[in-house]
């Protein structure tokens, strides 16, 4: 009985410690928001996860991270349709991809978007020609990485031998430590969110030789299936979704860069030298007594970053 009666006692501040926890947990709430008036967004796939957690905390809709059996190491999350109709996510939250999510703010056919990557100048010329000027703030920290086959030896790259390796200077894995293998790098398709972090932040103004149209891949996820069935290959995608969305750590694994591995301490601190942050983009004329503007504002408060984290991102 005594033995029951410390367990007890041992768990009941435990309990109250949860409790209170929970109670203090910042309210996440836009007033008079609803399915109907609820802002239309899109962003990089990447993004989708937290897009919608951001209106499940907004409409009180339960949700929970969900394996998906057709894709190999694949997560996403499954909001409970009981609660708001699978309708309101079809029609309201949308991944476009980087490019395309733009595209739709500046044509109005998006209110609000979350990318990994400011707007290209592309994109820019499109909006000013559009007579629309873009307001963006980054609102997590993100990480640009390489990922190389589990087979492969090499477990570190610097700078140098990235861009060495994508001009075609550096040829074989023995040239950076590995096995006698021709290296075999992707790339990702123009106007991607990944290929733009490649060209401004890695490359730095390198111009990379054209790729042939089978290592240009359309998609993040194709960057994983090559990667997983070619010992030789390498490619590059954004840390969230490597950890949060594929979860794959068994056939895939992340290169350090500079010696340095990109996980929650090195990108929380801003060690690791390729920091990709998501930002909130708005429209400038955007009225702000909009719901868009308010779901924008309401990121950059305290109660937003709580919903930022609960996504498995670093707030800002």
């Amino acid at each position: 009985m005594k033995t029951i009666l410390k367990l007890f006692l041992l768990l009941v501040p435990l309990f109250v410690f949860s409790c209170e926890k929970e109670t203090n947990k910042p309210s996440v709430t836009i007033e008079g928001i609803t399915t109907e008036n609820y802002p239309r967004v899109d962003g990089s796939t990447s993004t989708a996860p937290l897009q919608t957690i951001i209106a499940c905390e907004l409409l009180n809709c339960r949700y929970e991270w969900q394996h998906l059996l057709y894709a190999y190491f694949t997560w996403e999350i499954k909001p409970n349709y009981d609660d708001v109709p699978r309708s309101f996510f079809e029609e309201r939250i949308k991944t476009s991809q980087t490019h395309q999510s733009f595209i739709n703010l500046i044509d109005k056919k998006a209110d609000f978007i979350l990318t990994h990557r400011r707007i290209s100048d592309d994109e820019k010329e499109y909006a000013i020609k559009a007579g629309v000027t873009l307001t963006e703030t980054p609102i997590a920290h993100d990480a640009f990485i390489f990922i190389i086959n589990e087979k492969n030896p090499v477990q570190t790259l610097t700078h140098k031998q990235i861009q060495d390796i994508y001009m075609g200077k550096i040829t074989n894995w023995k040239q950076v430590g590995g096995n006698d293998l021709p290296i075999k790098p992707y790339v990702r398709n123009q106007n991607s969110g990944s290929q733009e972090l490649m060209e401004s932040i890695v490359m730095k103004g390198l111009h990379m030789p054209e790729w042939s149209e089978e290592r240009e891949l359309s998609s993040m996820m194709l960057a994983f299936s090559q990667v997983r069935s070619e010992e030789n290959a390498i490619c590059y995608t954004v840390y969230y979704y490597k950890e949060q969305i594929v979860r794959d750590a068994e056939r895939v694994k992340t290169l350090s860069v500079n010696g340095i591995y990109p996980d929650k301490s090195s990108l929380s601190k801003q060690t690791y030298p390729y920091m990709a942050d998501v930002y909130a983009v708005i429209r400038s004329d955007l009225d702000k007594s909009s719901y868009a503007y308010k779901l924008y504002d309401l990121l950059q408060t305290k109660a937003g970053k709580s919903i930022i984290a609960r996504s498995g991102y670093i707030p800002n």
